[in-house]
């Protein structure tokens, strides 16, 4: 039995080509550290599963030799091993029975992936984390717990930020009559993450906005995703809440460029949730509301037949032939399609007029 353990006593293992075929235990790959098991603790294990009939008396006789040189003893190897369900001791004499490799490993695994899972949760709930580092801004920090952001760069900052770290809700009051190509392009990823993590996104927009068919298409699209948007005919008030507890008004809503104030307080955010709720009771569902014109109607019969041509024919030749018009025309009519849907490429065009049914 010693001479089995002599491995252990020189750093070295025995290969399967017989007991003189060695190589060094220190350029074994510590394959089992994903699941923290240390290169020390591996070479035990891999020990147990050559011999298993190792008794815990020689692991004492080698503990008892090497002493305090070894970086890690037999003796704290063997009772890590007892506790992550690698090994087994059976019998009045003291023999270790090693666990089959296969339930081993999947132990492993589950336990890896809880603690994992318990890291994840605790780096998500770690928003008081922000609170603590927020105090050190003390000078910058309006004590009624206000700050003012300054510059638009500073504001979409902070909206990125506050939408990425979303994780219930976002409520939002905006007049506008349209967005810009920037806008969308900028707005489209945030949106569209919110969503697809599960937050529940409630806007309230002009009627006037739908006039703007790119804006009306992208509003669409959210809707499609899940986002619940109404229309109204007359607001001017300017409103974003996070969570339910941090709330982004303007400094002064005819002018955004001066800046915004980023509330926390309980008792202010509460009041302008409380103005949100009024003007989303009083809106319309955008579902409900064509606009003067919906932008499918807007669509001539040609620019229709383009737009299915667009979904199946894979060239712009092959589908002006069809069509019978000239490439330019075809791709003119593609360049008023895609604008009216508010799509920022083919494809993307495509896959809006299947959501909305079109095609």
């Amino acid at each position: 039995m010693r001479d089995n353990l002599r491995w252990y006593e020189a750093g070295v293992h025995p290969l399967p080509g017989g007991p003189n075929s060695y190589t060094e235990g220190a350029l074994r790959e510590n394959e089992m550290a994903v699941f923290g098991v240390s290169a020390a603790e591996e070479e035990l294990y891999r020990h147990f599963l050559r011999n298993p009939d190792t008794t815990i008396e020689d692991l004492h006789a080698l503990a008892h030799k090497d002493g305090p040189s070894r970086e890690q003893n037999p003796e704290q190897c063997l009772e890590r091993l007892r506790r992550l369900g690698l090994i087994h001791p059976t019998g009045a004499d003291g023999r270790i029975t090693p666990a089959d490799p296969e339930v081993a490993v999947a132990r492993l695994t589950d336990a890896r992936l809880h603690a994992l899972h318990q890291e994840l949760q605790r780096v998500t709930q770690a928003r008081h984390v922000i609170q603590g580092l927020r105090a050190e801004q003390g000078e910058w920090m309006a004590p009624q717990g206000i700050e003012q952001l300054h510059g638009l760069d500073d504001i979409r900052n902070r909206i990125e930020d506050l939408a990425f770290f979303a994780r219930d809700e976002i409520l939002s009051v905006e007049p506008y009559t349209k967005l810009s190509a920037e806008n969308i392009a900028r707005s489209r990823p945030l949106d569209m993450r919110c969503l697809r993590r599960g937050v529940r996104i409630r806007n309230v927009v002009l009627r006037a906005a739908l006039d703007n068919p790119p804006t009306a298409g992208y509003l669409r699209e959210l809707v499609a995703e899940g986002a619940m948007i109404r229309v109204a005919e007359n607001i001017t008030e300017r409103i974003l809440v996070y969570d339910g507890h941090t709330a982004l008004v303007p400094v002064d809503p005819r002018n955004t460029a001066r800046g915004a104030l980023l509330a926390r307080s309980n008792g202010l955010v509460a009041n302008i949730i409380a103005l949100f709720e009024k003007i989303w009771s009083q809106a319309e569902q955008l579902t409900a509301v064509a606009g003067p014109e919906g932008a499918e109607e807007r669509l001539t019969g040609t620019e229709r037949r383009v737009l299915l041509s667009m979904c199946s024919a894979g060239k712009d030749e092959v589908g002006a032939r069809e069509l019978g018009v000239s490439v330019r025309t075809y791709r003119r009519h593609v360049a008023d399609i895609m604008q009216k849907l508010g799509a920022a490429n083919r494809a993307h065009a495509a896959l809006l007029a299947r959501e909305r049914g079109w095609v």
